[in-house]
């Protein structure tokens, strides 16, 4: 009887083990608070522990894990799995997808943001630099063209830009100082702050931020056409978690992506519809730029800063000319199927 007791014991133990074996817990480093911006990311763990029947959870940190401009490092160190990250925070990191970051590139909605973003993010020169840092690029955050809100008389002439303390990082910073104005790359949490105290007049953002980080709250007006580019905003996972995933696990993660993406675009032209009503609402005026001011800005800031990135890049040794190329025959594609 004891021999049964303690096999019985041993095959309990034994198929304890083999379950905590089989269980897979990600954390996931993101920033702010759950908003458009994370949807996808949110929409990937419920779809992974669904199809893994609870054995591969992932942990969506807000911030508890790392700073927004740290979570690079922290994929390269495996502090956590998988982190959401901004090109334009550290572009030395991520030179090839600043790419993605340039002004005027002419993509005019969300789905034309995640082809050009998958296609660069296919291009084995991006997946070797990103490798650099034990990073997997996993999907895009795609969002809309930024726009900004500012305070004061509204800016409708590039004149007035001269001088304008705006928060813009990357390729759009680059625009701006282009037209006399002067970035700063405030990350998305100090943006409310560096406007309420005046540090800055105007902030660049995309719709879902200007609601989530509140800058909305502090605008007189919003630029509805200004349209310079929007950044660029990565998910990625840490190659050497990736790599030790049970291969249905790694299948469940793989096969959600393309879901995750389709309920952030829904849920984004929600958003969108209601944009209209939320200006309204907090008084805030729209402004539309002419299209001769729109000319003249495109003129001063495409050209010249494209042409700068290329030569830059080719310079180290990489293909920028060769990325360039791949995102506008990608660009053309996606609007002959639109």
């Amino acid at each position: 009887m004891n021999k049964m007791l303690t096999g019985a014991v041993a095959a309990t133990v034994s198929l304890a083990f083999v379950a905590e074996a089989s269980a897979t817990e990600w954390n996931v480093s993101v920033w702010g608070k759950r908003r458009a911006f994370t949807e996808h990311v949110e929409k990937l763990a419920e779809l992974v522990s669904e199809k893994t029947d609870g054995e591969f959870t992932m942990n969506v940190s807000y911030g508890g894990l790392s700073k927004n401009r740290e979570n690079l490092d922290g994929i390269s160190i495996g502090a956590f799995e998988m982190a959401q990250f901004c090109a334009g925070y550290h572009p030395d990191k991520n030179r090839l997808i600043t790419v993605l970051e340039l002004p005027f590139l002419g993509v005019s909605n969300l789905r034309e943001e995640v082809a050009v973003s998958h296609a660069i993010y296919d291009h084995p020169a991006v997946q070797d630099e990103m490798a650099q840092w034990n990073a997997k690029l996993l999907m895009t955050s795609p969002m809309p063209q930024y726009n900004i809100v500012g305070t004061g008389e509204p800016r409708d002439e590039l004149a007035e830009f001269e001088g304008m303390r705006v928060r813009a990082t990357g390729g759009l910073g680059e625009a701006f100082t282009a037209v006399g104005a002067v970035p700063t790359s405030v990350t998305a949490t100090e943006a409310y702050q560096a406007m309420e105290s005046g540090v800055v007049d105007t902030v660049a953002f995309a719709q879902h931020a200007h609601l989530s980080f509140g800058t909305i709250n502090q605008a007189d007006w919003w630029t509805a056409n200004l349209n310079p580019g929007t950044v660029n905003c990565p998910v990625v996972v840490n190659i050497d978690a990736y790599e030790a995933l049970p291969d249905a696990h790694r299948e469940a993660l793989d096969s959600s992506v393309d879901e995750a993406i389709e309920h952030y675009l829904t849920n984004y032209a929600e958003l969108l519809k209601r944009w209209d009503d939320v200006l309204a609402e907090k008084g805030v005026t729209k402004v539309e730029i002419s299209d001769e001011e729109l000319a003249a800005f495109r003129a001063k800031a495409a050209d010249p800063i494209r042409a700068a990135w290329i030569a830059d890049i080719e310079a180290q040794g990489l293909p920028g000319q060769e990325l360039y190329d791949l995102l506008e025959k990608t660009l053309a594609e996606a609007k002959a199927t639109n």
